[in-house]
């Protein structure tokens, strides 16, 4: 272990001296083992999955379809939309897809009542439609500041609101796909870490009043993986960068993000951690050291100026 967290640190140029003080033996990065399949029956639940255009949300989705369970797709970009539901009925399983902008409190509402409608209930509703950004706060607009709040705080709220009494009916699972910075900061991340901390709080204290209701809420905190989000992250003034400050095909593959969720969905887990970085970076944080600076030196906010 002790090798391996050394290989770990000094590969992604962190310093060790830093880390002289923590504890080896109680850090967990090593690559994350998920639990087993539970008898599970993924064939008799229905789950909305929002923004499945692509990344983790998509990979969810075909997650959910390969294990038989009807799908709803909601997301504003309608052409991938019906891509993604063509491809999973194509693949032998079951989705319908009805485009929606979670920033639009009436057109979540009318998303949990399509879905209601169409198959009668909602076992599972995986809040993932989200954007990023990354700018210094001196340089950021609040503008954007507004938009990434809406589309990840708000859109969680919207739709686990209208979705709750019909998940309470069948005991089922309100997931948030989170994110590390959601429980550690991150350089140039003020409005998207913010976003993240209020959905935390959000689900966290839901799961708490539903204590007694047999409610399970499941919260994801993925590391960096691959995904289109850091492409299409908001600069300052609120343009896509179209461009990551990663090499991501050394990142891990939202596929293995989704089957993790899928099952942690059937254990009823109360939060994944995902990655090893993510692991280490939380695992820091949360003791208070070493300095804030070993969080910054391995991943400066790279924005592109307005």
């Amino acid at each position: 272990m002790k090798n391996y967290i050394h290989h770990f640190v000094t590969d992604r140029g962190w310093n060790i001296s830093q880390l002289k003080s923590l504890k080896e033996n109680s850090i967990s990065i090593l690559p994350h083992n998920h639990l087993g399949e539970l008898d599970y029956n993924y064939q008799d639940k229905v789950a909305i999955v929002t923004g499945p255009s692509s990344g983790i949300g998509r990979a969810i989705a075909i997650e959910l379809a390969n294990k038989k369970t009807k799908v709803v797709l909601a997301s504003r970009n309608v052409n991938k939309l019906h891509e993604l539901k063509d491809e999973i009925i194509e693949n032998g399983g079951l989705a319908v897809s009805f485009p929606t902008d979670v920033t639009s409190e009436k057109q979540c509402k009318s998303l949990i009542e399509s879905t209601v409608k169409t198959f009668g209930k909602v076992d599972i509703l995986v809040n993932n439609a989200g954007i990023s950004m990354r700018a210094n706060f001196k340089d950021v607009e609040l503008s954007v500041l507004k938009k990434v709040m809406k589309t990840n705080f708000w859109g969680t709220v919207y739709c686990t609101k209208y979705a709750l009494p019909h998940i309470l009916k069948q005991k089922g699972s309100i997931v948030g796909i989170s994110s590390i910075c959601g429980v550690t900061p991150l350089p140039g991340r003020t409005g998207y870490s913010a976003s993240k901390h209020a959905m935390d709080g959000f689900l966290e204290t839901l799961r708490i009043e539903n204590s007694e209701n047999d409610l399970h809420v499941l919260l994801v905190h993925p590391g960096f993986t691959t995904s289109n989000i850091r492409n299409v992250a908001l600069n300052g003034c609120g343009v896509p960068q179209l461009e990551t400050p990663f090499k991501e095909e050394k990142l891990m593959p939202a596929e293995k993000v989704a089957k993790e969720v899928v099952i942690g969905i059937a254990h009823k887990k109360k939060d994944i951690t995902l990655t090893s970085d993510g692991k280490l970076i939380t695992w820091i944080y949360k003791r208070g050291s070493p300095s804030s600076s070993i969080l910054r030196a391995p991943y400066p906010a790279r924005t592109n100026p307005c």
